[in-house]
């Protein structure tokens, strides 16, 4: 069983632990960044409210939602979703989230082809997440026993999906936080030390997107090269 390989153990442990650093990181910057005020003293409300006004989008409500770290965009409904600590706080933090949000309401308006690219996988990566495990668990079931490896395959076929979307959506993040960042510049929400930080936030959550693309293409990689030596062998 693949769970039980050492190479597999470690490149689980490996990705484990850079998640876990990046994960602490992120909370770490954004606790000490929720403590600094807003020179303009605007609330995360606020912030999403005029940033999208400014961007001439008038058909986006900006709501709260419950829970830490539960900010998103929602497409469907076009709505801006801010945890509550973000939705009132007047701060560095809530600023940077209710603007990175905000950054995939534009996207969503003016089209970003990323943006569009994403939704059109949606579907797909919602099947393959659903069966990937099956499938490899059937996979690695059926190569043991008999030696056939393409049942295996569908499996990395369908892993490949999952990987592509977690790269396809890293331009998607960062296209938002640059979105961000220029506006809060320009209109002058943040400011000096207060703009530096609200960059490190972005930084730090943009992180995990790309700690968890690298950690998908790694297992896949593994999946990958599984495959290959036992197709080779046929």
């Amino acid at each position: 069983m693949y769970g039980f390989d050492p190479i597999y153990m470690i490149i689980t442990a490996v990705a484990f632990g850079a998640s876990s650093l990046v994960s602490y990181m992120l909370k770490k910057r954004f606790k000490e960044y929720s403590a600094i005020p807003m020179r303009s003293g605007l609330s995360g409300k606020e912030v999403a409210e005029k940033m999208l006004r400014d961007s001439g989008i008038n058909d986006v409500q900006v709501i709260s939602v419950r829970g830490q770290l539960t900010d998103h965009y929602n497409p469907t409904n076009k709505t801006v979703n801010l945890s509550e600590w973000v939705y009132g706080e007047r701060t560095v933090a809530a600023a940077a989230v209710a603007a990175h949000e905000c950054g995939h309401a534009i996207q969503h308006a003016t089209s970003y082809s990323w943006l569009n690219f994403r939704s059109k996988m949606v579907p797909t990566v919602q099947f393959s997440s659903r069966m990937t495990q099956f499938v490899l668990m059937a996979g690695f079931a059926v190569l043991a026993f008999s030696g056939n490896a393409w049942v295996l395959g569908a499996g990395v076929a369908l892993f490949a999906m999952t990987t592509l979307f977690s790269f396809v959506t890293l331009p998607v993040e960062f296209d938002a936080s640059n979105r961000a960042l220029t506006w809060l510049n320009t209109a002058n929400i943040t400011t000096g030390q207060e703009h530096e930080k609200a960059k490190s936030a972005l930084k730090w959550a943009a992180s995990t997107y790309v700690v968890a693309a690298l950690a998908s293409l790694a297992q896949l990689l593994y999946f990958l090269s599984i495959f290959m030596r036992a197709n080779s062998r046929d």
